[in-house]
């Protein structure tokens, strides 16, 4: 995953504006996950009640390995370490819940108190692992379990890092992160270690594949929420810095990302194909897109000179983006397949393609030339 996805998001340079956008987010996350652990195998027992059937013993080892987790979440498991078992009435003091201790050092960081922030996009990242640490099959439980220990101890890890540099906080006074992935015996290995024994109890032989497949989907799942979190924490700067805009084809088999600012300028072309497709082109460098999932799905037609390459959801028809023949080595983004949220302001010209070398050629010269008084301009403001 480090080699697919390359360094953690949260190792990237962070001011302290954008990490106070951030924490909020974050602490909602450490506050909401050990609940949904806890509870992750709910389903499977009513099930098994509803049957009368045994339980399983794959739900045994997942679920003992859940109860685990949110024991130490919420500071049980540190508690019985320090004091034994006359320490167990102790558990009440909910100030040691791991989601706790990060408040007590985002106050020390920010001098003032922070509160969750249940964003949709938090939401919605949540309810996505709670459905794979609850699925039916033990081998998606089972990838989405250590998909996410292994994701966190990245996570905290490079967060602790920015912080520190950020603040110029001393490292072992943020006791969160300390816990977590400082000193010698960090939490996080073991968190690690027990989730990843799941994997020879659960995946049969011959399922390697599939249950990379998972663990890639699930991994991506929690590197992708905290790349919206920056992305979000961006739009706190100058309204020309980029951030993440996020799109999809119609039937969500391809997702993707791009990179550009919150005020967007786009062009509306009258060719035979833009014409028929509707399409409204955000042009970008190669490197500003990203294709999350579904590449797999894309299917290419090419026509006239053949240069350019119009890639299709194969399943839906719907084009998202494309390799343009003005560019192609950059993309043209489908505006209309953008979430509207991270959209503050449009700009759409027009372009002469019916006349695309003649335009093309002015534009050349010209920039300004082959465009129309800018008569279209849209506000889409985040709902």
């Amino acid at each position: 995953m480090r080699a697919l996805f390359g360094p953690h998001p949260f190792a990237s340079q962070m001011s302290g504006d954008q990490v106070a956008s951030l924490l909020p987010e974050y602490l909602a996350m450490s506050q909401a996950f050990p609940y949904l652990q806890a509870g992750s195998q709910r389903d499977l027992i009513f099930d098994a009640m509803h049957q009368n059937r045994d339980i399983g013993r794959d739900i045994e080892l997942t679920s003992v390995v859940a109860n685990f987790i949110c024991w130490d979440e919420t500071g049980g498991h540190g508690g019985i370490l320090r004091g034994g078992k006359a320490a167990l009435p102790d558990i009440l003091l909910t100030e040691n819940f791991h989601s706790n201790l990060l408040r007590k050092d985002a106050a020390r960081l920010l001098g003032r108190a922070i509160r969750p922030n249940y964003s949709d996009r938090t939401k919605q990242y949540l309810h996505s692992l709670y459905a794979g640490l609850s699925s039916k099959d033990p081998l998606v439980r089972c990838a989405y379990m250590v998909a996410f220990e292994l994701h966190a101890a990245d996570m905290i890890q490079s967060l602790w890092t920015t912080l520190v540099k950020t603040f110029k906080a001393r490292p072992d006074d943020l006791e969160y992160f300390r816990g977590h992935v400082g000193g010698e015996d960090p939490a996080e290995k073991y968190h690690g270690e027990m989730t990843g024994r799941l994997i020879g109890e659960l995946v049969q032989p011959g399922l390697n594949d599939r249950f990379l497949n998972e663990f890639g989907r699930a991994y991506r799942l929690s590197v992708q929420w905290c790349r919206d979190l920056l992305g979000t924490a961006a739009r706190t700067g100058d309204d020309h810095s980029e951030m993440q805009h996020h799109g999809r084809c119609h039937c969500g088999a391809i997702k993707f990302y791009v990179n550009a600012p919150r005020e967007l300028s786009a062009v509306q072309c009258n060719c035979s194909i833009c014409q028929m497709s509707g399409f409204v082109h955000l042009l970008v460098p190669g490197d500003k897109l990203r294709i999350e999932c579904g590449e797999e799905f894309l299917t290419t037609y090419q026509f006239n000179k053949n240069i350019a390459r119009h890639t299709f959801c194969r399943l839906c028809g719907v084009k998202p983006f494309y390799r343009p023949r003005s560019n192609p080595s950059g993309y043209s983004v489908n505006i209309r397949c953008l979430d509207r949220k991270t959209i503050e302001h449009l700009r759409i010209s027009e372009f002469d393609g019916a006349h695309w070398e003649q335009a093309f050629l002015s534009m050349q010269q010209d920039p300004e030339s082959c465009f129309e008084d800018q008569r279209s301009e849209l506000e889409w403001r985040a709902q």
